[in-house]
């Protein structure tokens, strides 16, 4: 082997070492872990009530008809053997208004747009207290039953995923669509989020720094959509792949045409 193949193979080699150190550093996650203080994520993250949302209240108490008037039911109608009959009553949900109000029974309007759970539950406590005994002690549940996040773009099952624990972090809803692929930009996630007067606003989310855990998006809200955008690579795959495609049907058109005149004048 003589002196110039040598240097011709060492250039290669170093190109294909130093693409693939930049292809790892595009790809790993949280690469600069290490010196990422995380102390402001020392916090629990708590959804907050919004217009359209749909909630599950359930009042239990000690004597079980004091909780009926405030326990309305929806029954379920199921065909069976060619008659309706209807199976057990289910709770009446309660779509939350676009001035953040629902309408409770006996209570009437209530207002929980941008209260948490927790405070949701302590007001509609405060709201029925007057018209139980007083030795009543009452316990209010709130479930949020529409809350539900989008993946769209370069992941492997993009689609809609409903939350049942109401709290989802932006690498679990990724999970969820069964991550990224090998051509999704790890370093411009774009987050498309509407808060409770209708605003949208997109966020870009670099899941390459690890600073992300600090972030106000790190933990995704109902109705938000994280959008994945392809990388070069695949864009240009995709343009190829057209351009082709349309380079063919052109040559075929093409051809039918030259074999039609050559028919007519020959």
């Amino acid at each position: 082997m003589n002196r110039k193949t040598m240097k011709l193979l060492l250039a290669v080699a170093a190109v294909v070492i130093l693409a693939s150190c930049s292809g790892t550093k595009n790809v790993a996650y949280f690469q600069n872990s290490d010196s990422v203080n995380l102390d402001a994520s020392k916090m629990l993250y708590d959804a907050h009530i919004m217009p359209k949302d749909i909630l599950s209240i359930t009042v239990s108490t000690t004597d079980a008809e004091a909780a009926v008037p405030f326990n309305m039911t929806v029954p379920t109608p199921l065909t069976q053997s060619q008659r309706s009959t209807y199976a057990q009553a289910l709770l009446q949900s309660y779509l939350v208004d676009n001035e953040g109000n629902i309408e409770f029974p006996k209570v009437g309007k209530v207002h929980l747009g941008g209260l948490t759970k927790s405070e949701a539950e302590k007001l509609i406590l405060e709201k029925i207290k007057p018209y139980m005994n007083p030795e009543e002690t009452p316990i209010v549940t709130v479930r949020m039953s529409n809350y539900k996040i989008s993946v769209l773009g370069e992941v492997n099952r993009p689609g809609m995923y409903t939350v049942g624990n109401e709290k989802i972090s932006i690498l679990e809803a990724l999970a969820q669509a069964g991550d990224l692929t090998i051509y999704g930009v790890r370093n411009n996630v774009k987050l498309i989020r509407e808060d409770s007067t209708g605003m949208k606003s997109i966020h870009v989310l670099n899941l390459n720094d690890a600073s992300l855990i600090n972030s106000p998006y790190y933990y995704l809200q109902q109705n938000d959509i994280v959008y994945v955008e392809p990388n070069k690579v695949k864009a240009q795959n995709s343009s190829v792949g057209s351009m082709t495609t349309l380079w063919f049907s052109a040559t075929s058109i093409l051809i039918s045409l030259t074999s039609l005149l050559y028919n007519i004048l020959k």
